[in-house]
């Protein structure tokens, strides 16, 4: 009962209970990374305090039955620890908003390394800061990594859900101050200045077909729809970002996309009919297909 004593054995154990009546496949890990996110210590200090018997203050464990109730719920941890980690930074997420992935963070590297490099300069025969946009930019994930990790580069994020936005403009204020956020359809938006071109154009866009349900409750009962499905075979956003791409880029830049693992081929395909070259995907760490990218035809010697 709230208000009651307990030792982090009493607690952990009423917690691991709840998870495994709930239908957690894994109860006992989950209830350790709820203990861990809501506790903020280590899942080393989590079970010393279990070793040591370490009684626990009643505001920490009323917080912690709380957020287990939740969990149970399948609200996502995130949510319940109000951050989310994504390429060495804390994000502030809460509903509305898309819980950034373990996976962009591959997206980010791929444009972070695109950027680093002197191929771009040459093609477009500049040596400008590159200018790069993040389409559906949700929490600011990649914004905000390839800023922080970029500091010369112009980065705009475009959003257009007023529910993700406050988050966005939280975690850009507290991470990347000099990130620009665009709100709207951020079709409309990156259009608006016909004579913006862009270095690199990345998204991690919806791509679930409007008729498949996820089986995650997690993603299905707390991701927004709007971060999620996108037309009956999930390509709508990818066609006009492919399309915007074709339109805005500076010569030799970039455009990279994820999307399922079974879409790959079919990326490809719109980036290469938009007239971007070089179309190709990339596998993550267990070889699924992970993102594709695209570059605009450079300049003629």
């Amino acid at each position: 009962m709230p208000g009651e004593s307990m030792d982090m054995t009493q607690l952990r154990s009423q917690v691991r209970e709840e998870l495994a009546f709930s239908g957690f496949e894994h109860p006992n890990r989950e209830a350790d990374l709820l203990l861990s996110a809501i506790l903020q210590r280590s899942l080393g200090d989590i079970e010393l305090d279990h070793l040591m018997g370490r009684d626990l203050a009643s505001e920490d464990i009323n917080r912690v039955l709380r957020a287990t109730r939740s969990r149970a719920r399948r609200e996502p941890l995130q949510h319940l620890a109000g951050t989310a980690p994504c390429y060495g930074y804390d994000f502030q997420v809460g509903p509305g908003v898309f819980v950034p992935r373990p996976e962009t963070e591959l997206l980010i590297d791929f444009g972070l390394n695109f950027l680093r490099g002197r191929e771009w300069q040459a093609s477009q025969q500049q040596a400008d800061a590159p200018l790069v946009a993040d389409l559906g930019a949700g929490s600011g994930a990649i914004a905000v990594s390839i800023a922080a990790s970029l500091p010369d580069a112009r980065v705009i994020a475009y959003e257009g859900s007023p529910f993700a936005l406050p988050w966005l403009v939280r975690n850009i204020r507290s991470l990347a101050p000099q990130v620009r956020v665009e709100y709207g359809d951020w079709h409309e938006r990156i259009h608006a200045d016909s004579t913006r071109r862009f270095t690199a154009i990345l998204s991690n866009p919806p791509y679930v077909p409007a008729g498949d349900i996820p089986a995650d409750p997690e993603v299905r009962l707390f991701d927004p729809e709007m971060a999620l499905y996108s037309g009956s075979d999930g390509l709508d956003d990818i066609r006009r970002i492919a399309q915007t791409a074709a339109q805005l880029l500076l010569p030799g830049g970039l455009v990279a996309v994820e999307h399922t693992e079974s879409q790959g081929s079919a990326v490809r395909e719109i980036f290469s009919e938009a007239g971007l070259i070089e179309a190709s995907t990339e596998r993550d760490l267990t070889d699924r297909d992970r993102f594709s990218w695209a570059r605009y035809p450079a300049l003629p010697a």
